[in-house]
C-alpha cells in the first residue's frame, strides 16, 4: 500500500490550508518542483461522493470576484469544465448552488482555447470577436450548451501563495442530465483531460503547476484530488505510456485474465475515466464476460431479474449486508497491458461489482455498445476505487498504485489519516463539442459525429 506513519500535525495544517482558500490573488510565489524546472507548486481538494447509491465524485471549487462555491463533478474523459449559468437558464437541473452568474466576460472565437476546443474547422462564427459557443454531449446522453466564459479561480496552492488566475470554462444554459444520475445534482463538470482547455493546462500554461492530476477515490466514499506533482510517491508506481493522441486518456491495448486465467478477451482497447461511474466494455468483450461469470457462479447465486439497478445482478438465499459478503462468490479480473512492461491493472470483485438496497449484488462493468463507445472500453470510478491513479501529461503517463484513500497524501508522497463526512454523472467521457447557438438564447444546433 501507498502509505507510512501517521502525522497529526500534517492533517491538521492540511484541513485548515483547504478550509481557509484566501479570496483574493497574492504575487506568485514560485518554487522547484520535482521536476527541477521551476514551476509553481500544488492544488489539493478533499473529495465528497461514492459510487453507489450517489453515482459521482465532486469537488467544492470557488469561482469568481467575490468567490463562490460551487460542486463539480471530476472528470478525466472530457476537457471542459462547465458550470450552470444564468445567462439566463434555458434549461438548469436541480444543484446545490445558484447558477454562476457571467459578468460580460465571454471569450471570442479567435481566442486560442476556443479553437483548441471545437477545433478550426468547427468555429460557428460568422466574425472572430463573436462569443465562444460550445456544446458537449457525453455518451450518457447528458449534455451542456452554453458558452465560454472567463473567470477568477481563487486556489492555495502547497508553496504558500494565494492566487486567483483567470481561467476559461463553460457557462452553461442549457443541461440535459441522464435518469441514472439522482438529485442533488452536481453543479456542473471539472473536465480534467489532456487537451489545452482543461484548468490544469491552463495551469500548466500559466506556470503554476505541472500538467498532472491525481486522484484517490475510497470504497467508503471521499477520497482526495490534486493538480501538479508535489503528491506524487517516491516509488510503488506502476506507470504505462498514454498512446492516444486524442483528448481522451488510452492505455492501449489489454488482455482479460479471470481467476488467474488467461481469456479469449483480447487485444481491447482501455481507456480511464473518472467521470463515468461504472466501467464499460465492448459488447463483444461484455457478453463474454457475463459468460464466464455466470458459468463460474453456477449453483451458488441465482440471477435477480427483478433488481433494475443494474442490467445483471445476482442474488442469495440471505441479502448482501455489503460488498464483502458477496466478494468470496465472485473472482479477479486483470488487464494485461500488450506494452512489453507486463504492466497490469487488477480489479478485485469489489471493484466491478455493489451491493443494491435490495441486497443483491450487480455487475458494475456494463455494455458500452448500448451507449455508443464502440470498440472503446472504459475504465470508471468503480474499478479505480482504492488506488492512487495519477495522469502525467507532461511525460505522457499513466500511473497508479494501491491506496488508502482514506488517508490525505503528504508532499513526500506519504499519507496520513484523515476523517471527514463521506457522502455519498455517470459516464463522462465526451462524444463530440461543437458550437452552436448564441449566448443565452437557448437555440440548440445539431452535433457533429
Amino acid at each position: 500500500m501507498v502509505e507510512k506513519k501517521y502525522i497529526q500535525a500534517l492533517l491538521l495544517y492540511l484541513l485548515a490550508w483547504y478550509a481557509t482558500a484566501a479570496h483574493q490573488p497574492q504575487n506568485i510565489i514560485k518554487k522547484q518542483s520535482k521536476s527541477g524546472k521551476g514551476f509553481g507548486s500544488s492544488v489539493f481538494f478533499p473529495v465528497t461522493g461514492n459510487v453507489y447509491p450517489k453515482g459521482y465524485y465532486h469537488v467544492t471549487i470557488n469561482v469568481g470576484q467575490p468567490p463562490k462555491p460551487y460542486f463539480l463533478d471530476i472528470d478525466t474523459g472530457s476537457d471542459l469544465t462547465w458550470l450552470q449559468c444564468d445567462a439566463p437558464c434555458t434549461k438548469c437541473t436541480p444543484s446545490p448552488h445558484s447558477p454562476y452568474k457571467p459578468n460580460k466576460n465571454p471569450i471570442t472565437c479567435k481566442h486560442a482555447l476556443c479553437v483548441s476546443l471545437l477545433g478550426s474547422g468547427n468555429l460557428n462564427c460568422e466574425n472572430p470577436d463573436e462569443q465562444c459557443d460550445y456544446e458537449v454531449n457525453y455518451a450518457d446522453l447528458g449534455s451542456s450548451l452554453g458558452v465560454l466564459v472567463m473567470d477568477s479561480f481563487p486556489f492555495r496552492f502547497t508553496n504558500g501563495s494565494v492566487l486567483g488566475p483567470r481561467l476559461a470554462f463553460g457557462c452553461g444554459y442549457n443541461q440535459e442530465v441522464p435518469n441514472s444520475i439522482h438529485p442533488p445534482y452536481t453543479d456542473g463538470v471539472l473536465g480534467l483531460g489532456s487537451g489545452k482547455s482543461s484548468i490544469v493546462a491552463q495551469l500548466s500554461d500559466m506556470g503554476l503547476t505541472r500538467n498532472v492530476v491525481g486522484h484517490c477515490l475510497s470504497g467508503q466514499g471521499g477520497g482526495f484530488l490534486f493538480f501538479g506533482d508535489d503528491f506524487l510517491p517516491p516509488s510503488g508506481i506502476v506507470w504505462t505510456p498514454i498512446l492516444s493522441q486524442k483528448k481522451y486518456y488510452s492505455l492501449g491495448f489489454s488482455d482479460l485474465q479471470f481467476g488467474g486465467q488467461v481469456t479469449n478477451i483480447k487485444r481491447i482497447a482501455i481507456v480511464f475515466d473518472s467521470g463515468s461511474t461504472y466501467s464499460y466494455f465492448s459488447s463483444q468483450a461484455y457478453s463474454a464476460l457475463v459468460s464466464m461469470i455466470n458459468k463460474d457462479i453456477n449453483g451458488k447465486l441465482t440471477v435477480a431479474v427483478e433488481d433494475k439497478s443494474l442490467p445483471v445482478c445476482w442474488k442469495s438465499a440471505k441479502p448482501f449486508r455489503s460488498i464483502r459478503d458477496a466478494t468470496n462468490y465472485f473472482k479477479p479480473l486483470v488487464l494485461s497491458f500488450r506494452n512489453g512492461k507486463n504492466v497490469q491493472f487488477e480489479l478485485q470483485p469489489q471493484a466491478y461489482l455493489i451491493v443494491t438496497e435490495h441486497g443483491n449484488v450487480c455487475l458494475g462493468i456494463l455494455n458500452g455498445g448500448e451507449v455508443g463507445l464502440g470498440d472503446l472500453n472504459v475504465i470508471g470510478d468503480i474499478s479505480l476505487q482504492d488506488k492512487l491513479v495519477i495522469y502525467d501529461n507532461e511525460k505522457r503517463q499513466i500511473g497508479w498504485a494501491p491506496a488508502n484513500c482514506n488517508r490525505l497524501p503528504n508532499m513526500d508522497g506519504d499519507f496520513v489519516d484523515r476523517y471527514y463526512q463521506p457522502y455519498a454523472a455517470d459516464l463522462g467521457i465526451f462524444l463530440q463539442e461543437t458550437c452552436p447557438a448564441s449566448f443565452g438564447s437557448g437555440r440548440r444546433k445539431q452535433g457533429r459525429n
